[in-house]
């Protein structure tokens, strides 16, 4: 696990943690120089100084406020170009540790994710880089990114699973009481709370649609509940939410469904319907659309494997 002053002590401890538990790992903090690191929180870890390249199979980069920081270290951009390079070595991000990968050049030509408020800087910095920003885990090859800070244990999890099999995978995240396991394609946050925003006129309208999302949920509907008409809603609402009327039922009718799925509801048939696709075939589409997996995915890390 790779630090730096001022880095998010959770991005470096959730995956350590998950690796200690597994028990098939040496673990390993290194830094710059080594010695007391001391993260954003306050709290001082004590690193050894950057190893040779040789000695790492997998490399972690955490993330934090130090991370601006870092990017301009050439010495770390260059041990994280030397590890990728190796073959068989496997190099991973959490958080905005994903910024570093990607000075370090290791992300070009590739897929990543990051910290949901680092994705204008992501994509102002690396440009050549697709950003993959609602994501919990994004994987290309040898090289693995995730988002913010819970979301390095779902990254770990997905490693020791691909390292040792899912019977240990799953009993580790039963040892950390954490979902096994959330897919990489999941949202990184509520599609509700993305949708309001701050002081939205159209709050009270999406809560509605959450509680009642069996209802139909036409442009003209949602007009006459907001009392507008029909063009000049649809116009407001674009402007405030950044997405149609259309696609806002469609995200928190996934977000529904997604949950119903993973806390190990009994029919598919039955979650497509209480959400308002009207039909499975039709609710995978949005899925695949959405979230990129299909309803039979989610389940399959429902609570039989939880």
């Amino acid at each position: 696990m790779l630090v730096f002053p001022r880095f998010q002590l959770l991005d470096a401890a959730g995956p350590i943690a998950a690796f200690e538990v597994a028990g098939r790992y040496g673990l390993r903090v290194v830094s710059r120089d080594g010695g007391p690191v001391r993260s954003s929180s306050g709290i001082t870890w004590i690193t050894d100084a950057l190893p040779r390249a040789s000695e790492i199979d997998t490399l972690l980069v955490s993330g934090g406020q130090g991370v601006d920081e870092a990017l301009q270290d050439d010495r770390l951009l260059r041990f994280v170009r030397r590890v990728a390079a190796r073959e068989r070595a496997r190099v991973a991000s959490v958080c905005s540790g994903s910024l570093l990968l990607g000075a370090a050049g290791v992300l070009d030509g590739r897929s990543a994710t990051t910290h949901w408020s680092r994705s204008d800087q992501f994509q102002q910095l690396f440009p050549q880089i697709r950003l993959d920003a609602d994501r919990i885990f994004v994987k290309q090859g040898s090289v693995w990114t995730s988002a913010g800070i819970s979301a390095g244990i779902d990254l770990a999890v997905a490693m020791i699973a691909e390292d040792h099999g899912q019977a240990l995978a799953r009993a580790v995240a039963q040892e950390l009481v954490v979902y096994y396991r959330r897919p990489g394609g999941q949202s990184q946050f509520s599609s509700l709370l993305a949708l309001q925003g701050g002081e939205s006129r159209f709050d009270a309208l999406l809560d509605h649609v959450r509680r009642h999302l069996a209802d139909r949920h036409s442009v003209e509907d949602l007009a006459q509940r907001a009392c507008m008409s029909p063009r000049h809603f649809a116009r407001e609402f674009g402007a405030r939410t950044g997405v149609t009327p259309a696609k806002a039922v469609e995200r928190l009718r996934v977000e529904a469904a997604r949950t119903a799925l993973e806390e190990g509801a009994a029919s598919v048939q039955r979650v497509a319907l209480d959400c308002g696709f009207g039909d499975v075939e039709r609710m995978r589409r949005s899925f695949l659309r959405l979230l990129g997996v299909p309803p039979s995915a989610l389940r399959r890390t429902a609570p039989a494997d939880a």
